[in-house]
């Protein structure tokens, strides 16, 4: 829970209200500490997760805190402590988390803390779980092709029992 003080100050207001607006424009959230992480790093990181129409945002633990419960999303709070980044994700958050394992391979000093996905919470080791499996246009795409391979077959078969008829009909 965020703690709030008694006399609001209107900057601190109109931050929490601008952190709102942020995070209410997504349904998915990756919580990342990237300590260590340099300016150039940073980039690279944003350039990749843009191309996933996803970004990458820095926003004050306490501001974000406040904001997600105005917004009823629970159980992140736990995620907002240190230097914490948020990848903000409109679809395909497993191919964001993706991304992001794969970055952390290559620059160890960013650690992904977990995640708030489809309304559940994921921590880290679900989360990296996550990332593994195919995203839902993979999956879509799959199911396609064994649909359309199993009908390629039917017509075949169906095709095969017509030529078959009109052979034995000739003779």
């Amino acid at each position: 829970m965020a703690i709030k003080a008694k006399k609001l100050q209107p900057a601190k207001v109109e931050a929490i209200a601008e952190a709102k607006s942020i995070l209410e424009g997504y349904p998915e959230y990756i919580f990342t500490e990237y300590r260590g992480l340099t300016v150039a790093q940073i980039s690279e990181l944003r350039r990749k997760l843009s191309e996933k129409n996803c970004e990458f945002k820095v926003m004050k633990n306490n501001f974000a805190r406040v904001a997600f419960e105005e917004l009823k999303v629970e159980n992140v709070a736990d995620f907002l402590s240190g230097p914490t980044a948020i990848a903000l994700v409109k679809e395909d958050s497993n191919e964001v988390a993706k991304i992001l394992f794969d970055f952390a391979k290559d620059t160890p000093v960013l650690s992904i803390k977990g995640a708030y996905i489809e309304n559940s919470v994921y921590d880290a080791a679900k989360i990296e779980a996550y990332s593994k499996l195919p995203s839902k246009k993979q999956l879509i795409t799959m199911f396609a092709c064994a649909l359309n391979s199993t009908t390629q077959k039917f017509a075949a078969t169906l095709q095969a029992i017509v030529d078959k008829k009109n052979a034995e009909g000739a003779n």
